[in-house]
Order: C-alpha cells, then sequence, then structure tokens
C-alpha cells in the first residue's frame, strides 16, 4: 500500500513538474520551395475582353523567403502557352483578315505577398491563421516564341491568392495573376499592327493571366526557444 501511494505521489509531481515547464516554442522556418500547375488567358489583339476564350496551361516553379508572417519575398519561374483566334471576336481587321496564334512563353519574376492574417501554425499569442487571403505585386521579365519568331518583355504582375496550412510546413495555395507586358508581340509579328495603331511603352500592349495551384515546404528552421526572428 506504500508504494502505491509513493507510486502515485511519484507520478503526479513528474506530471506537475511538467505542466509548468514553459512550452517549447513553435517550429518556424525561413524559407519555402514547391511548384503550381494551372491555366492562362490572354487579352490582345485576337482577344479583347474575355480571359476564358482559348485558355491554356501554366506550370510553375515558387521560392519563397518568409520573413514575417504577413509578408514573404516570392522568386517564381513560369512556363506556360497562350492561345487566340481573332475570328471569334465581334471587331473586323481590314480586309476581314482572322488571325489564329499559339505562343510559349517563360517568366522570371519577383514578387511581394502580403498577407491579410498572420499566417502559420502555433503561438497563439501571434494570432497565426492556418488559412489567409493575399494580395501581390512584383516585377518580371518575360521571353516568348510565336509564329517561328521570339522576343523579350518587361512585365507586371499584380493579382490575388489564397493559402492555407493542412500541415506545420506544408502549404496549398491558389494565385490568379494578371501581368501587363510592354510589348505587342506577345500573340505573334502578325498581330503586332493589324489596325495600324502603333504601340507605345503603356499603349495597345498585351496582358496574360495565370491561375496556378501551388504546393510549396517549408525548410531552414529559425530559432526555436526564442521570440523573435532573425
Amino acid at each position: 500500500m506504500a508504494m502505491a501511494i509513493i507510486r502515485f505521489m511519484t507520478v503526479s509531481l513528474i506530471l506537475l513538474f511538467a505542466s509548468a515547464l514553459p512550452a517549447r516554442a513553435q517550429e518556424d522556418y525561413r524559407f519555402a520551395i514547391g511548384g503550381g500547375l494551372g491555366m492562362t488567358g490572354y487579352l490582345g489583339d485576337a482577344n479583347t475582353a474575355n480571359l476564358l476564350k482559348n485558355p491554356s496551361w501554366d506550370a510553375e516553379v515558387l521560392f519563397d523567403y518568409l520573413i514575417s508572417p504577413r509578408l514573404t519575398l516570392r522568386t517564381n519561374f513560369f512556363a506556360g502557352g497562350l492561345r487566340g483566334n481573332s475570328a471569334q471576336m465581334t471587331n473586323v481587321f481590314p480586309n476581314d483578315e482572322t488571325y489564329k496564334f499559339s505562343t510559349t512563353f517563360y517568366e522570371l519574376s519577383e514578387m511581394f505577398q502580403f498577407n491579410f492574417f498572420n499566417y502559420g501554425m502555433g503561438e497563439t499569442y501571434r494570432k497565426l491563421k492556418r488559412i489567409t487571403p493575399y494580395i501581390t505585386a512584383g516585377l518580371g521579365v518575360l521571353g516568348w516564341s510565336a509564329g517561328g519568331h521570339g522576343g523579350f518583355s518587361v512585365a507586371i504582375p499584380l493579382g490575388a491568392g489564397v493559402k492555407y496550412k493542412p500541415s506545420l510546413r506544408w502549404n496549398l495555395g491558389l494565385e490568379f495573376l494578371m501581368k501587363k507586358t510592354f510589348s505587342d508581340k506577345l500573340d505573334g509579328p502578325l498581330l503586332a499592327d493589324p489596325i495600324g495603331i502603333k504601340s507605345s511603352f503603356m499603349k495597345n500592349t498585351d496582358w496574360y493571366s495565370t491561375l496556378t495551384f501551388t504546393v510549396s515546404y517549408e525548410f531552414s528552421q529559425r530559432c526555436a526557444v526564442c521570440n523573435y526572428k532573425d
């Protein structure tokens, strides 16, 4: 009987001591790497209004620097396709000409993401959320090939998305981006000036969009026992 009481008291003291210890800080990471797949849309001389006409594909490789629970710097590499057919438009080109094109593009961009909520898992005092919407903007460079001709341009991507953390180090995301280029040749040389309106740096240039589902994995743990980030 005495031994049972001693064992009970010993276990109780151990549990009491363990409950009094400060909780270990939640694991936190500096970087994330991942990829994604999705669809593209095009706005230009062969499609002036509807992004959902002639959708094509995109693939993405991403690298994130996790600055804070609210801010991320993302490096993107996109590859994808764009398609269009002016015969589907109500506008008519001179001499009733119609144009159809297919473009393959490659894009490298740097973008900042601003989360509406503190994103992450762990400490309640930081009010971390496992899901958050965000807005994003940045700057990119773009290369493409269309109709046997290629080109390069600067691109300005703007957009929004939502991301969800199913577990500590994994992230799922859905992101929509509109990308303004400073070229009118993304749809090929035949559509560079079909109605005699010259392009300029800001006028009569092509746009395209990406809607991409992404998966990423976090790595490079920060300090696990302190309450600041370096």
